[in-house]
């Protein structure tokens, strides 16, 4: 996905805006599949160890991951939500940087 950032962004490169967008995509990606994986693999330990210690302890770890995930996927959601209100109220004299956040963090041309 190609931004054009070069008219609102001077002091920002293109390759760097589209960088910065490209890895708030593959967190936005990866963070549920890496949990959903992790998550497997942390009960399946407890259950080959037929174990209700490890079962439980599994089970713990699962929760907190599902945790972190969480907070870490949401953290750019709102971000990213308050950056676009702050665009979309600068209408009429809408600010260079509110427009080069939005367009990074959105990937809005």
């Amino acid at each position: 996905m190609i931004l054009d950032v070069s008219n609102v962004c001077g002091a920002i490169d293109n390759n760097l805006a589209e960088l910065i967008h490209t890895l708030i995509v593959i967190i936005k990606i990866g963070v549920p599949v890496l949990l959903i994986i992790f998550g497997m693999l942390d009960v399946a330990k407890g259950v080959i160890a037929s174990k209700e210690d490890e079962i439980k302890k599994g089970q713990h770890m699962f929760i907190k991951r599902l945790i972190s995930a969480v907070l870490v996927f949401f953290v750019i959601a709102v971000v990213q939500l308050l950056i676009g209100l702050a665009d979309d109220k600068n209408d009429e004299g809408e600010s260079d940087a509110w427009k080069c956040a939005n367009m990074i963090m959105n990937g809005n041309k």
